[in-house]
């Protein structure tokens, strides 16, 4: 787990230690002290820490102009005994939809279990950004926890599923990974719709 580091392709467009508007902005990181566990694995130290123990994640991007944000994940997302949503949503989410963000594109492949509970933060997440015609992607879910987000009935409030893994994200620009899954998200609207 140490050596899995969060992805560092696109800091010459972000940093979110750079910028004032992000929930981590001026956190410091020791990239010789690895201190952050998840269960009894250290993870590496570029990932943020949030609340969680056993969910840490990573602002990879944000685009104030066009309200999107990329963020990936690692460990175990479990709502059913530390309620991981509530601080997600309170300490991460919230403090980038004040200032604008609508849509957001979540990398869950190095999330390892997804334990649902109850959908009220989902609920209203989805809510708040359905107001500024915003939506959330899963992306590159594996199969068990994409199960897991199914049988929780999560996909009342996120996109996810078979069109949205096996994305290969990491040789493409942001904007363009962005463009690509809201071309997808609104293409899965429509068919809701119908």
């Amino acid at each position: 787990m140490h050596s899995l580091e969060p992805f560092y392709g696109w800091r010459d467009f972000y940093i979110s230690a750079n910028d004032d508007a992000s929930p981590f902005y001026s956190t410091q990181y020791n990239e010789f002290s690895y201190t952050n566990k998840i269960y009894n694995y250290y993870i590496h130290p570029q990932w943020d820490e949030f609340g969680s123990p056993t969910l840490y994640t990573k602002v990879l991007f944000v685009d104030y102009d066009t309200k999107f944000a990329i963020i990936e994940m690692i460990g175990e997302w479990n709502d059913c005994i530390t309620n991981d949503i509530m601080f997600f949503k309170n300490n991460v989410i919230d403090p980038l939809q004040k200032e604008g963000i609508s849509k957001f594109v979540i990398i869950i492949e190095n999330v390892l279990n997804f334990h649902g509970d109850e959908d009220c933060y989902y609920e209203e997440w989805f809510q708040e950004v359905s107001e500024d015609q915003g939506w959330i992607c899963c992306i590159n879910a594996l199969h068990h926890v994409e199960d897991e987000m199914h049988n929780t009935e999560l996909d009342h409030y996120l996109h996810f599923g078979d069109d949205f893994n096996d994305l290969n994200w990491r040789t493409q620009k942001p904007i363009h990974l962005f463009s690509k899954i809201e071309i997808l998200v609104n293409a899965q609207q429509k068919l809701i719709w119908c």
